[in-house]
Formats: C-alpha cells, sequence, structure tokens
C-alpha cells in the first residue's frame, strides 16, 4: 500500500516508524518536514492548511490510505476533503472533531450526554467573565476555547491570575481567534490519565494508559507546554478505574457521537482526572496525543497499519489491539527556552544510543552538508522500555544523556510520580493541563 502520513512531529515519527514494520505498507510518504521520519519516508513541503494541495498530492501518487496526525488538520477538516477524493483516511470528520476544535462544544456534549466532567461557564466578553470571577472560589481554570498547541489553559490560584488570564486571551490575543471564547472552569484535583482509544465509529479497543508532564520544569513548576514526557501504564489507572472510566465515559461518548450524527473514526484521546468523587474528563483530544503517541504504539503488538485500517473499515473488532507487557518511559529534548522562544539551527550529536531505547524526532532537520540541526521547540522524544518502569526510565535518562545540542532542555523528573505511587501508593496531584 501507499500511504501519506499528515504532519511531521514526534507523534507522526512514531507513527511512520510503526506503519513501515507492516507486511502492506509498500511505500511511504508524509506532508512535513522531519530529519528522522525522512529515513523511511518521502518527505512533501505542502503547507498542512493546504488540504486541496494535500488532496491533489494524494490522488496524483494513488495514495491508497492516509494516516493524519496534527490537530488543526482535522479540525479544519481535512479527512472530507481526502475523503471526497477518494482518499480512505484514518481521522475523524470536522464535525466529530469538534470535540477538541471547541472546549465549550465539547463541555455542552458532555453535559447532555450525562459524561462526568467539572462544572464551568462559557464567555465571550471579558466583562461579563470578570464578573463572573468576582463571585468565583479559587482556584479556577481559564481555557482558550479553540486550540492553542498545548498552550491554552491557565490555572489561577487568585482573581488576579484569573484576569490576567482573560485579558491575554480575549484581548491581547494571544491565542488568536482562539481565545476569542473562553471557558471558566471548576478545578478539580487528582491523579490525571491520558487515555488513548482507537474506535472504528462502534467499536473501541483502548492503548496503554499514560500519565503526561505538561509543565516546562521540574516539579510541575513553569508554563504548561505540548509535553515534555510521558510514562506508561500509569499506575493509577487500574483495571477497576479502567472499567468505570469504560462504562461512564468512553463507551457513553464513542455511542453518543455516533447517535448525533458524527461516529469517531480515529484516534480519541481522553484527558482524565481521578477525582475523589469519581472519573472525569477534563478534555478531548480527536488524534494520537503527543508525546503519549510515542510511548503507546511503542508498546503496541501487532500489525499497527492493519489496526489502523481497521478503524476506518468498520472492522475494529475483528483485530486484536494488544499491548505488550512492559513500561515506557519517554523525556522530551526540547529547545533553550522552550515554550516562550527559542533558536533553531543548533547542531544535533548522538552517541551510541543504549539498548531498549528508541529516538522520535519532533522538531530537526539536516543542512546543505547533511548535519543534524535543531528546528522546533520540542527536539527529540527519547524512549526507553523496560519490565518495569524503574528501568524504563533509567534506559531513557542513559539515551538523554548520549545526545547532545546547545541549549538542550528537559525535565529530570519524568516518571517520579509514577514510581513513588508503584512503590509507596503515595498520593498524586495533578492539575488539568490542555
Amino acid at each position: 500500500m501507499r500511504i501519506l502520513i499528515i504532519g511531521s512531529g514526534g507523534r507522526e515519527h512514531a507513527l511512520a516508524a510503526v506503519i513501515a514494520k507492516s507486511k502492506k505498507a509498500t511505500e511511504l510518504f508524509c506532508i512535513g518536514h522531519n530529519a528522522g521520519i525522512a529515513s523511511i519516508a518521502t518527505m512533501v513541503s505542502i503547507p498542512l492548511d493546504d488540504h486541496n494541495g494535500i488532496a491533489e498530492f494524494a490522488v496524483q501518487h494513488a495514495i491508497e490510505f492516509a494516516v493524519i496526525g496534527p490537530d488543526e488538520a482535522l479540525v479544519g477538516g481535512l479527512a472530507d476533503v481526502l475523503e471526497a477524493q477518494g482518499i480512505p483516511c484514518f481521522g475523524p470528520t470536522k464535525v466529530a472533531s469538534r470535540l477538541e476544535g471547541s472546549k465549550s462544544y465539547a463541555k455542552a456534549f458532555m453535559v447532555r450526554n450525562h459524561i462526568p466532567t467539572p462544572s464551568y461557564q462559557v464567555f465571550t466578553d471579558i466583562i461579563t467573565a470578570r464578573e463572573y470571577l468576582s463571585r468565583s472560589f479559587f482556584p479556577v481554570v481559564v481555557k482558550a476555547d479553540g486550540l492553542a498547541l498545548g498552550k491554552g489553559v491557565v490555572i489561577a490560584e487568585t482573581r488576579e491570575e484569573a484576569e490576567e488570564a482573560l485579558q491575554a486571551m480575549m484581548v491581547e490575543k494571544v491565542f488568536a481567534s482562539s481565545g476569542q471564547t473562553v471557558v471558566i472552569e471548576e478545578f478539580v484535583s487528582g491523579p490525571e490519565v491520558s487515555l488513548l482509544v482507537l474506535s472504528d465509529g462502534t467499536h473501541v479497543k483502548p492503548l496503554v494508559s499514560c500519565m503526561d508532564h505538561k509543565r516546562a520544569f521540574d516539579g510541575d513548576k513553569g508554563p504548561n507546554t505540548g509535553g515534555m514526557g510521558v510514562i506508561a501504564p500509569n499506575p493509577f489507572y487500574s483495571e477497576q478505574v479502567a472499567a468505570e472510566c469504560m462504562e461512564s465515559i468512553v463507551l457513553p461518548t464513542i455511542a453518543a457521537l455516533k447517535r448525533e450524527g458524527s461516529p469517531f473514526v480515529g484516534c480519541l484521546f481522553f484527558g482524565l482526572m481521578l477525582t475523589a468523587q469519581g472519573p472525569v474528563v477534563i478534555e478531548y483530544n480527536c488524534r494520537f496525543g503527543d508525546p503519549e503517541a510515542e510511548v503507546a504504539l511503542t508498546l503496541l503488538e501487532g500489525d499497527a497499519l492493519e489496526i489502523l485500517l481497521s478503524c476506518r473499515n468498520g472492522t475494529l473488532d475483528r483485530v486484536p489491539v494488544v499491548n505488550k507487557k512492559e513500561s515506557a518511559c519517554s523525556v522530551t529534548l526540547a529547545s533553550g527556552g522552550y515554550p516562550v522562544s527559542y533558536e533553531k539551527g543548533k547542531a544535533i550529536t548522538i552517541r551510541d544510543l543504549p539498548q531498549h531505547t528508541t529516538l522520535y524526532h519532533g522538531g530537526t532537520t539536516y543542512d546543505e552538508h547533511g548535519n543534524l540541526l535543531t528546528d522546533g521547540g520540542r527536539v527529540l522524544h527519547v524512549v526507553g522500555t523496560g519490565e518495569t518502569l524503574a528501568k524504563a526510565i533509567r534506559v531513557a535518562y542513559e539515551a538523554v544523556d548520549a545526545v547532545s545540542y546547545e541549549g538542550k532542555q528537559y525535565r529530570r523528573d519524568i516518571g517520579k510520580r509514577a514510581l513513588q505511587e508503584e512503590e509507596h501508593g503515595s498520593s498524586c496531584i495533578h492539575n488539568p493541563g490542555e
């Protein structure tokens, strides 16, 4: 099969790597620029928002299956455009993608379908929002309604912090049109779980549960990022919790989407908070999370392409989806200053990596001399695996030490909370991220 992958970050490198192992994959193409993906696929330079251009390329090159990675492409309706040209897609329609494209839509969807989620209010003008804050208990969570590259969430401890967030989103428009509408949400606490679920519109099969690390610095300090690391499986997501979430959240979500005329085909990401009152949904994403995909796909057994095809073809119930009985840890290597400001073009040196590690490229390129350079905020995702979480973390950080470039920035405590839970059963408070 001739496969087209849309997107060129760490998530797409992980997708390309597992798809390339399939016996059905004969030729891979990928939209974007990524030095790691370039070793296994033909890179194609087309802007992600040029949906007609991507569809034209797909038709001209007889693409038989397209896998869409980024949220903006899905929310913008790329799957619809490709399907209209006869290109089968792994990825939801524009209508189904509203679950990620609009937080206010997602919250209303959950309320009318009795899916547990924190209470909230939606605002389109700052004066009314400020009046609401004057009557609120703190902390509260302020969220830009639209896409914001994983950075559109502010946990405001005080009214002043909440008003600063409103000012930035609604007046200064730091997230452009995504902040014209704002959701102010009840703050809840508890262990956070990232759950990736494959769906063919009717059937669902979960991948391994994950624990993300959103904040830029150790100890969950600093600004929200797209993700600084992740571990799997999440020790808080026990079999009992998994069964409860499947019954009260996952299955009702998929059933409601189908009932409302927008069946979900692809990977639906559930951002869950395990509160004292039970699990609640903090957010939906309409695609593989990043960096969750890097560990979930690494731990996936079997033919990944066959699994993705079954989602598109409505036959997911006939294909086994099995996760390896291992643990994984991914550490994100970022550019210095990320996520605020950073430089590109720094030379990367990679020495021999230890066994049981995989390096996924997030933002890399080659110069005219073939030298590997940084080319983004999140540069590389270093994944280690092992029989235990402790071993996976150890090997991941050994691999981190084998990579060097000017300004290398990373967290040194990925998986620390999870290890504490495994070893001592200690509490894990993790604030809601985007």
